[in-house]
């Protein structure tokens, strides 16, 4: 009863804002027979340091995080925190001017 463990990415995803998600199955198998599987997942922002991953994973990020992909990526972030910034702020000043 020979136990082997296979660990390899088996999904590489890209979603609308060109974000990636990457899963790695880590395979049990037993005798030539899969007996087991779990995964773990990551997902990486266009532009992301992926340089840690395997090669496969760093190739699509290459072709898919143009510069226009990752501007735009990075122009939503920034709309997005601007929005926030403006909500707490308005609700710091209607705070105080109920404590007035």
């Amino acid at each position: 009863m020979a136990l082997t463990e296979q660990t390899l990415i088996d999904k590489i995803e890209v979603v609308e804002n060109g974000t990636l998600q990457v899963r790695q199955a880590t395979r049990i198998i037993r005798d030539g027979e899969q007996i087991a599987q779990t995964y773990h997942r990551w997902s990486f922002a266009p532009g992301s340091d992926v340089s840690a991953m395997p090669a496969n994973v760093q190739a699509v990020a290459a072709v898919v995080w143009t510069p226009e992909v990752v501007a735009a990526y990075k122009a939503e972030q920034d709309r997005i925190a601007a929005e926030a910034a403006a909500r707490l702020q308005a609700e710091a000043e209607a705070a105080a001017q109920q404590g007035a």
